[in-house]
């Protein structure tokens, strides 16, 4: 099948990928030539965990390409599927601005019957607003968008990405469910076809009305932040009535009811997914006059939550961090991305900048995209190894999870550091153990 992805970003590569893996002849759309640039010449712009290798082995084949050439890529694809930005408004709702853009481009260059997809998370009625968007452009040129051979006709899919930053190839090559918002056959044809290689085990395919695939996505990730939140709501309490917030979780998630899938407690969420879909869903729900309590009550934890390492710091050194010198571990807002959108380390370093510390920071993978964010300044340095950040620290603030933060020398961390003081925001490590070592533990949840 011929697949344009219109926008070459997150969702858009990934998506890309994946269908161009599966035999499919795709072309990626980008009107951003810099990124274009970057992949017609062998490199990646996001780090995503074998989007790279995936990518150039189809490029290899002649199975995917990457073009700015709108006309060409319209004119390529039967499926024509929107995977642009929509970020979040000043008054929390999604923009539309790209997918419009996207969707008049569409309708401005189409010559024959196009399935338009929507990939990109949108709020509810977003599907109408890219029917009427195409249905103008072809106003315009005098089109009747009539089905038929001679005149070009369209059909509007709601397509809502599940992707998990750091697994998004495995998500998209092993979905738990692949969603479809459609209300004609011939689409709904044409999306069996682009789906069928995942049905051969067991139907994962759901089709529903276009807008409730459109709620489905924010209902879902809005389900995830709320539990996130409960949890760290939980811990907060935990801390204050001596309770161990870890015995808590493992106690209710064994309830097959609950489970274990985001129930752990630590600083918080971020990244470019829970925080801004939670914020369009409450603007959504505030334009039908019927606010989401539950979801402002999630909003508020969740940005609470990204300061508690900061009080506990506070604390323990005091208001005035003058002079003081912290080692930090962790800038992704989660391991295997990149991401640093809304980031916790982003509200802790901040904060102790702003009391007159210092910090010297390590990622996998983030250091890159933190020194575009603050360019480079006296009260930030970063480390070639978490060992080398503890150099002469204060004390060590965990603040994202990666793998290769969970089982350190805890000698070594002891003799670099000026006094052995851990502030785990992700709670790596057992405190009695930690504690038995001689290291001060400041966990969540964790303390009486």
């Amino acid at each position: 099948m011929k697949i344009t992805v219109i926008g070459s970003g997150y969702v858009g590569l990934v998506s890309g990928a994946c269908l161009a893996e599966l035999g499919n002849d795709v072309v990626c759309l980008d009107v951003d030539p810099r990124k274009i640039d970057i992949l017609n010449n062998g490199g990646v712009p996001i780090y995503e965990p074998g989007l790279e290798e995936v990518i150039k082995s189809n490029v290899a084949a002649g199975r995917l390409r990457f073009t700015t050439d709108v006309a060409e890529s319209v004119a390529h694809g039967l499926v024509q599927m929107i995977a642009v930005g929509t970020p979040s408004g000043e008054d929390g709702s999604a923009d539309l601005q790209y997918v419009i853009a996207a969707a008049r481009a569409i309708g401005r260059a189409m010559t024959e019957y196009k399935v338009i997809v929507d990939k990109s998370t949108v709020p509810v009625g977003t599907a109408d607003k890219v029917k009427q968007a195409v249905q103008e452009e072809l106003d315009k040129r005098g089109l009747d968008p009539r089905f038929s051979i001679l005149n070009p006709g369209f059909s509007v899919v709601s397509n809502p990405e599940f992707l998990k930053e750091g697994a998004a190839i495995d998500d998209f090559n092993r979905p738990d469910r692949i969603v479809i918002g459609a209300e004609d056959e011939q689409a709904i044809r044409v999306m069996r076809e682009m789906y069928a290689p995942f049905q051969r085990n067991h139907d994962r395919l759901m089709v529903m009305d276009i807008k409730s695939a459109e709620l489905t996505k924010y209902a879902a990730n809005a389900m995830l932040a709320t539990r996130i939140s409960f949890m760290n709501e939980l811990a907060n309490l935990a801390e204050k009535v001596g309770a161990d917030i870890e015995h808590v979780r493992k106690g209710i998630g064994s309830d097959q009811r609950i489970g274990y899938h985001f129930l752990y407690a630590g600083c918080g969420y971020g990244g470019s997914c829970f925080p801004k879909d939670v914020r369009a869903l409450k603007r959504t729900a505030e334009e039908y006059g019927l606010p989401l309590k539950v979801l402002q009550a999630v909003e508020d934890v969740n940005d609470a939550q990204k300061s508690v390492l900061l009080h506990k710091i506070i604390r323990r050194f005091g208001e005035n961090l003058k002079g003081k010198h912290f080692a930090l571990w962790g800038l992704a807002f989660k391991p295997g991305t990149d991401d640093i959108r809304e980031a916790t380390s982003r509200v802790v370093m901040e904060g102790l900048w702003s009391r007159g510390a210092t910090v010297t920071a390590y990622d996998p993978a983030a250091m890159k995209e933190t020194r575009h964010i603050y360019g480079e300044r006296a009260d930030l340095r970063y480390a070639e190894n978490p060992k080398d950040a503890l150099h002469e620290a204060d004390a060590l603030v965990i603040v994202t999870e990666w793998k290769a933060f969970k089982s350190p020398d805890f000698n070594v961390i002891k003799a670099r550091l000026k006094q052995p003081v851990i502030f785990d925001g992700r709670n790596l490590f057992e405190p009695a153990d930690i504690k038995a070592l001689g290291i001060e533990y400041h966990g969540i949840g964790r303390e009486g």
